[in-house]
């Protein structure tokens, strides 16, 4: 039984699952349907595929991830980021509105949906650690901006296209003397509309005395009411015949499951963008889920996660779908609204479902205008020049990463800049690792603490230098730490002893102890001591499974004030500390 928690919580959760807690999933689902609707029909668009596409992804996914996902509260479904992933990956090898590029986009979630699965039954969970944080917020920030210049076209009425800033730019003012004046003022009006309903509307009817839940509902309903409102405007104009873009004839009824059509030229096409895609989608979703699940003192097991979001992905591909997962604002307003358990999702499907099989005719003189409003107010509220300040601030090198790929993503596209946060979050961490923080350390005065000469009043001796390391050795380092060690030898003739103080070394590999080998040898060929002190115990374990601890020409002691009492006296003496009777014991 606990297996199958593992890979179905629903049978964790739903031993509990009661009246009241359907309530609560109940009236969450129906705030998050209201916001899903537009949302669904908007990111359909922003991926160059027909609105239905973005129902349809809105169904079953979310029943799919209510089965086997771990967060109580996540919301599948559409996102923005990866809307604009699956365009520009899908329009290399189709144009936008033919069958061709809707199976390609089909293709594409059913890809990411197995490639997920199998990294959750691998465990790659740890995967999501490659991008760090500064990284993640870059791209997330250049994808912000990028998606909102890319639904200019729609807001301005003329043709445009490209993949990255510049193309989309220059493709708008080329055509800036096709601007339809009525598309501009129904985008400009409903975009600052749904900024008002944001920022400002929820105080608004607070004020007037509305119950905070209806005040709530009313304020997630903003978007809806812009489609509604925007809706009948044109019909009853007949905008479309003066230039207006509208979505057209949206077919009514549910998609039809079906398996993916198999290319294998296609496949293999569309294998490196979907593991971009599901790398992404895994790392914005997570953070999420993990975000949301600390408030509630819960847990998530991410590689349960990536289970949750590959089966997801492929309900998605097998119902006329394209790539989804987890998204920001979805999920905090399923929160917020009360979602108790992954049920809430399943409860919203059920919604998108009524939805598509009643409400769609009504939607054909909807302006696609409205659509692009939605998401440019969408988007921009993932735009955090905050972040990129703070991280200025904070850390040049970090600041280095996230500056080049915002860059690189505004500049060279969506992949480009994936591609250029993975490798600029590695090389970010190995240069670190490569240069670990080395201190020479003594002692605090009349105390046995050790802290960095630089930093502190210490007393260090003549004939002992000691080394402090903070950071485990590997083959990344270990050339740095025999260069920095003889070094510091050569500029102190008369140093007898050195001492490599471990408190903060938590492994060291076979390349590490090559190099604590080829030390040893050394200084003990220049007439020099050499010595480890609080080495860990899993340290000391795996050193023990080695011919070093005999080769060492020195002692490995317990603790750096044990190893100065032995070997310096005088310098304990002048620090004032009282000297310990010997302490006895293996290093810890």
């Amino acid at each position: 039984m606990i297996r199958l928690t593992r890979y179905l919580p629903i049978f964790d959760w739903g031993k509990s699952y009661t009246r009241e807690t359907a309530t609560r999933d109940l009236v969450a689902a129906l705030i998050v349907t209201i916001m899903l609707i537009p949302q669904s029909l908007a990111y359909a668009l922003l991926a160059g595929l027909p609105p239905e596409v973005g129902l349809y992804a809105s169904i079953l996914p979310l029943v799919a991830y209510a089965l086997f996902g771990s967060s109580r509260v996540l919301a599948v479904g559409p996102v923005a980021v990866v809307s604009l992933m699956t365009a520009s990956a899908v329009g290399e090898f189709a144009q936008q509105g033919t069958p061709e590029y809707l199976g390609a986009a089909i293709v594409l979630a059913f890809l990411s949906g197995l490639m997920l699965i199998a990294m959750g039954l691998l465990r790659l969970g740890f995967l999501a650690n490659l991008l760090s944080h500064p990284v993640i917020s870059g791209f997330i920030t250049a994808s912000g901006l990028l998606i909102a210049a890319s639904q200019l076209k729609h807001v301005l009425g003329v043709p445009s296209h490209g993949h990255t800033l510049t193309e989309i730019l220059l493709s708008l003012a080329q055509h800036l003397d096709a601007v339809n004046w009525i598309t501009v003022f129904i985008g400009a009006t409903v975009t600052a509309f749904l900024f008002w309903v944001r920022k400002g509307l929820k105080a608004t009817l607070l004020g007037l005395g509305l119950a905070p839940f209806l005040s709530d509902i009313l304020t997630k309903a903003g978007p809806v009411a812009a489609v509604v409102a925007t809706t009948v405007l044109s019909n009853t104009l007949q905008l479309s015949d003066r230039g207006v873009r509208v979505v057209g004839d949206i077919p009514s009824g549910l998609p039809v499951p079906q398996l993916p059509g198999f290319d294998s030229e296609l496949w293999l096409a569309l294998a490196g963008p979907a593991l971009l895609i599901s790398v992404i989608g895994f790392v914005e979703s997570v953070s999420v889920a993990q975000t949301l699940a600390a408030k509630k003192r819960q847990r998530i097991e991410p590689d349960q996660e990536l289970i949750g979001l590959g089966s997801a992905n492929i309900a998605s591909a097998l119902s006329g779908g394209y790539p989804v997962t987890g998204g920001f604002a979805r999920s905090v307003v399923n929160f917020d609204a009360g979602a108790a358990t992954p049920a809430a999702g399943a409860f919203t499907a059920a919604g998108i479902a009524f939805a598509t099989l009643l409400l769609t005719p009504l939607l054909a003189h909807l302006p696609q205008a409205t659509l692009a409003a939605t998401i440019i107010v969408a988007v921009l509220a993932l735009v955090d020049f905050g972040a990129v300040r703070r991280t200025f601030r904070y850390s040049k090198s970090d600041f280095s990463a996230m500056a080049a790929t915002i860059a690189v993503t505004l500049l060279f596209g969506v992949e480009s800049g994936v591609i250029s946060g993975v490798v600029l979050s590695i090389a970010l961490h190995l240069y670190r690792s490569s240069r670990p923080h080395m201190a020479i350390v003594g002692i605090v005065p009349g105390s046995e603490h050790f802290r960095n000469v630089d930093r502190h009043n210490v007393v260090t001796g003549e004939t002992v230098l000691t080394v402090r390391v903070d950071e485990s050795l590997f083959f990344a380092n270990s050339r740095f730490l025999e260069d920095r060690i003889y070094a510091l030898v050569a500029e102190r003739p008369e140093v007898d002893h050195v001492i490599l103080m471990c408190s903060a070394i938590n492994a060291i590999d076979a390349s590490a102890l090559e190099s604590l080998e080829e030390i040893n040898q050394r200084l003990f060929d220049a007439g020099v001591t050499f010595h480890l002190s609080e080495v860990k115990g899993p340290v000391m374990d795996r050193l023990n499974r080695s011919d070093f601890p005999d080769q060492l020409t020195g002692r490995v002691f317990l603790s750096q004030y044990d190893a100065l009492c032995t070997l310096d006296p005088p310098a304990v003496q002048m620090a004032g500390a009282r000297t310990p009777a010997r302490r006895a014991g293996a290093p810890g």
